[in-house]
């Protein structure tokens, strides 16, 4: 078991946790979200866009598969990019988005949900991220 969120306040606190521990590296900063539909991959995002400072609206990518977000100057990124797979079925499917391009660019950090459905084409990730529901309607998340 990871860390509860129970409110919120919760998820936006470990959302702002998590970006203060990342660092860019030579290349993309790959962050990988797993979890059922409804588990918090999505709310997640956009704690961590809010924590960012990302003053536009944060919405799932489904049907576009891929947002992006330009950063402020005083970060340490220069691009949140927000990738959905849910409806890919492999991740050849990623190389129309420029996926290749994108990940050499240590100015991105890519947040990607449902990383199981384009596994084959992923490079390790800097953190894999797990989110479940509890039946008391809480989340679990998980960090590996």
């Amino acid at each position: 078991m990871g860390k509860e969120i129970q409110t919120p306040a919760d998820l936006e606190l470990e959302a702002r946790r998590f970006v203060e521990s990342l660092e860019p590296g030579e290349a993309a900063t790959l962050i990988t979200l797993s979890g059922e539909l409804g588990a918090g991959k999505t709310a997640f995002v956009k704690a961590v866009a809010r924590a960012l400072q990302i003053e536009s609206v944060v919405t799932s990518p489904t049907f576009v598969l891929e947002k992006i977000y330009n950063l402020p100057e005083d970060k340490p990124f220069k691009r949140l990019i927000h990738i959905d797979a849910y409806r890919l079925e492999s991740g050849s499917e990623l190389a129309p988005l420029g996926f290749d391009e994108l990940l050499r660019d240590p100015g991105n950090l890519i947040l990607l949900e449902w990383p199981e459905k384009v596994a084959e084409t992923l490079p390790a990730p800097a953190a894999r991220i797990s989110f479940q529901l509890l039946p008391n309607g809480f989340r679990d998340v998980s960090y590996d």
